[in-house]
């Protein structure tokens, strides 16, 4: 099993939005903003309840998820002092949570790390769970942490 190293963790854990892409069965990509949480080597993001053009099981993302499970969550930070720019891009297999005791932890830990969803009724919420089969990272400040992964 792939491990994310403990810098790739604390930028992941530290960054707030990410952005995950994912294709169709004929390779179309989509791509959106996510809120995410790290934990124990998978990331979590829930179809959360804000306005949505069409029922959870209908959004591109849950579609394309079913039938091509490859993703792509880019997680990065810009500034203008270049110096302390960088970027995590994880590569992996998502898959649908519905319910369960993984998804109701899941929904817990990304309570903790967003004040907002504590408020939103997600408890019943599907979750995706993104399992890292690769992770390349780089950090203008960290020369051991160019380009790994």
């Amino acid at each position: 099993m792939f491990q994310v190293t403990a810098a790739q963790a604390r930028l992941l854990e530290a960054a707030r939005v990410g952005h995950l892409a994912t294709a169709d069965p004929a390779g179309a990509p989509h791509v959106i903003p996510v809120c995410y949480t790290l934990a124990e080597q998978v990331i979590y993001s829930v179809l959360d309840r804000k306005p949505k053009r069409a029922s959870v099981a209908r959004l591109r993302r849950v579609r394309n998820i079913q039938a091509n499970p490859e993703i792509a969550l880019m997680v990065d930070h810009y500034e203008e002092e270049w110096l302390r720019l960088w970027y995590v891009l994880v590569l992996g297999r998502a898959v649908l949570l519905w319910e369960g005791e993984e998804q109701t932890a899941a929904i817990g830990l990304l309570r903790q790390k967003y004040p907002q969803y504590r408020k939103m009724d997600i408890d019943g919420s599907p979750v995706i769970r993104i399992t890292p089969t690769r992770v390349v990272s780089w950090a203008a400040d960290q020369p051991d942490e160019r380009a790994t992964g």
